[in-house]
């Protein structure tokens, strides 16, 4: 399945909307400003609060971490010093470790699991809102993986300013 994640750019608080290839809007993503740390809310279209984001404002490393009712469901590291490998890993709390590859500074990336690619973004410039799509290619964890592509391009879009 694709979604487009499309951000208003010029808004006085970010937020962006998740739409699926057919235009439906499936999550809103809400950025709360004037905070400690950066927190996002990734909200369904019944105004339910299905994960957060939250990333620390003083910290060395870029962690963000994934909570869903209160508790942490993934922790999304980035490695500074690592020449070789994966630039960030992300660490499920049922184990399973996911890494993120691919062209991160053109934000073209696949979030993989044991070498295989569970999701496939691509970043499209428009005029005044920029986007891009998120292919998902495993349904059952269609929305962990646009929470994903929501941390990593937060993480590329702080490195860029």
């Amino acid at each position: 399945m694709r979604y487009l994640v499309r951000d208003r750019m010029f808004a006085f608080h970010e937020e962006a909307w998740i739409e699926t290839e057919h235009r439906e809007k499936v999550f809103k993503v809400n950025k709360k400003l004037l905070r400690l740390r950066n927190t996002f809310a990734f909200v369904d279209t019944r105004g339910e609060v299905v994960a957060t984001i939250v990333r620390k404002a003083l910290t060395w490393h870029h962690t963000i971490l994934i909570k869903h009712d209160g508790q942490r469901i993934a922790t999304v590291s980035r490695r500074f010093l690592k020449i070789f490998g994966d630039r960030f890993v992300v660490k499920l709390q049922d184990g399973r470790r996911l890494k993120i590859v691919g062209n991160l500074w053109d934000r073209e990336f696949d979030i993989q699991f044991q070498g295989t690619t569970l999701a496939h973004i691509s970043r499209r410039w428009f005029s005044i809102r920029d986007s891009y799509t998120v292919d998902v290619l495993s349904p059952p964890d269609a929305t962990l993986l646009l929470v994903l592509a929501v941390c990593v391009d937060h993480i590329l879009h702080e490195q860029r300013d």
